[in-house]
């Protein structure tokens, strides 16, 4: 029975998480969730209390592994480096890197939630309350890592360097297609490796750029 009632719940969280995805919060009821799910929509208020506390559990459930990762990113680039600083560009690869390489190893088991927590980074509803609970204590861990980096570098500047970085994180694990358009095909919002391979340098081209005028 607690077989069956936890594949239930997982079924219910991934027919959200697609749902919530692709429509948003507010273009999702519970019905057609379980509809999607193939259960009772009883279960789902037996599962959560709420269609709020279903959208949490959604957030919640893959946020912990994604942080999990990052950390233990961090980790082994602080440990590759016992006497001196790591650079930028290490530091913002382990935070980048995991994602971009979940989405390329596994994009079907990935690619619903990546899109959810780009569209909440970019919603004045949800993502100052959202991101804020689920990311921010693993985002001032990586802050004061880079801050260490950067010796010298303005606090607001610090600020929106990562304000930049988080931007063009979410908008490539989004992979909307925009630049598989703009390029004319050249470039595939889904290459995951080929984003892999120029965002930290990008990124930290540009906390360089913020940073130069007060770093030591």
């Amino acid at each position: 029975m607690r077989n069956n009632a936890e594949g239930t719940r997982n079924r219910i969280l991934d027919a959200a998480e697609e749902l919530f995805a692709n429509r948003g919060f507010e273009g999702v009821t519970v019905r057609q969730i379980m509809s999607k799910a193939g259960a009772d929509v009883a279960l789902a208020y037996y599962h959560f209390k709420s269609k709020r506390d279903l959208f949490d559990a959604v957030l919640l459930r893959r946020a912990e592994l994604m942080n999990e990762k990052r950390l233990a990113a961090l980790r082994q680039v602080e440990e590759r480096h016992p006497d001196d600083e790591p650079s930028l560009e290490e530091i913002i690869g382990a935070f980048t890197d995991p994602l971009l390489d979940m989405l390329a190893e596994a994009p079907d088991e990935w690619r619903s939630y990546m899109a959810l927590v780009a569209q909440i980074n970019n919603s004045p509803e949800w993502g100052g309350e959202l991101m804020t609970k689920y990311f921010d204590p693993l985002v001032r861990r990586f802050i004061e890592t880079i801050r260490r980096a950067v010796p010298g570098c303005d606090e607001a500047d610090m600020f929106w360097s990562y304000h930049f970085l988080s931007g063009a994180l979410t908008l490539t694990i989004a992979e909307t297609g925009r630049l598989n358009n703009l390029s004319d095909g050249l470039c595939d919002s889904a290459d995951m490796a080929a984003a892999r391979a120029r965002m930290a340098r990008f990124a930290a081209a540009g906390f360089r750029a913020l940073c130069a005028e007060n770093s030591r």
